[in-house]
């Protein structure tokens, strides 16, 4: 995994959150309590004067970890940002995992309408699956989140923020271009808090973070962020290896962010 130059990273995702504040009326960031939220978060802060200025949504089933419930209290407290806690319901779901499928979209669907906001940022990265890779740094879901991964709109001279034919609501993905090392590599340089649970206990960490039910750890010996980066330099073992395996099948992730998942 090549790490990249952070510099360029940095001020690219900082321009698109910046237009992304300018151009859309009603803005909302998801955030999981994971490495890349919150180093969008982080981002947005250094885009914004040391300020959040929109609301940060929590989509929770009540089965996340403790230590990512202490997080988000911890976090927002320090950086003084408003969450938006919206409660998922865990039923059957024919399509993903019953804790983190379809139903985590219709609990964003819902606080989308209540809220009136028209653009989201989220913080999914091209290298971490091969649906994501077809995402665009702006890409529009109709009035019922459904996405045509087959009709991306053009993203010409970086104008990343042109107004899109769209009755639903825009995504938005500053974080596309970087990969797992640049992740951890900022996340060092900017002495970004993150979740302990991605540190090494007993042999084992948490590479990607998703709820108790369908997220386990993987061995590794990375106490810190430096070894977690010299792991990442060798390691054969996909990012996301731990997670639900069913809805991690590229069909099936194609069919969930089809319907709107994150």
């Amino acid at each position: 995994m090549i790490k990249q130059d952070l510099k360029t990273l940095e001020e690219k995702s900082i321009y698109i959150i910046r237009e992304t504040k300018l151009k859309f009326k009603n803005v909302a960031a998801l955030w999981s309590m994971g490495k890349d939220s919150t180093t969008m978060l982080a981002l947005t802060r250094k885009a914004f004067l040391g300020k959040i200025p929109f609301p940060v949504i929590h989509i929770d089933n009540s089965i996340d970890f403790p230590e990512t419930y202490a997080f988000r209290e911890y976090l927002a407290k320090k950086w003084n940002f408003k969450v938006i806690v919206g409660q998922s319901e865990i039923k059957p779901d024919l399509v993903g995992a019953a804790c983190c499928g379809k139903n985590k979209p219709e609990t964003l669907k819902k606080i989308m309408k209540e809220y009136g906001f028209d653009a989201l940022i989220v913080s999914i990265r091209r290298d971490e699956h091969g649906i994501r890779a077809k995402e665009r740094y702006m890409s529009p879901r109709d009035e019922n989140f459904k996405w045509n991964y087959k009709d991306q709109p053009a993203e010409l001279w970086d104008d990343y923020a042109s107004k899109l034919d769209t009755k639903g609501h825009i995504r938005v993905h500053p974080l596309l271009d970087w990969n797992e090392v640049d992740i951890w590599s900022y996340v060092k340089k900017e002495h970004i808090p993150v979740n302990p649970l991605y540190f090494s206990r007993n042999g084992y960490r948490y590479r990607s973070l998703g709820c108790t039910h369908c997220t386990v750890p993987l061995k590794s010996n990375a106490k810190n962020i430096d070894d977690i980066i010299k792991e990442l330099e060798t390691t054969k073992t996909e990012e996301r290896s731990g997670r639900s395996m069913d809805k991690e099948r590229e069909y099936v992730m194609q069919k969930l962010r089809a319907l709107g998942y994150m």
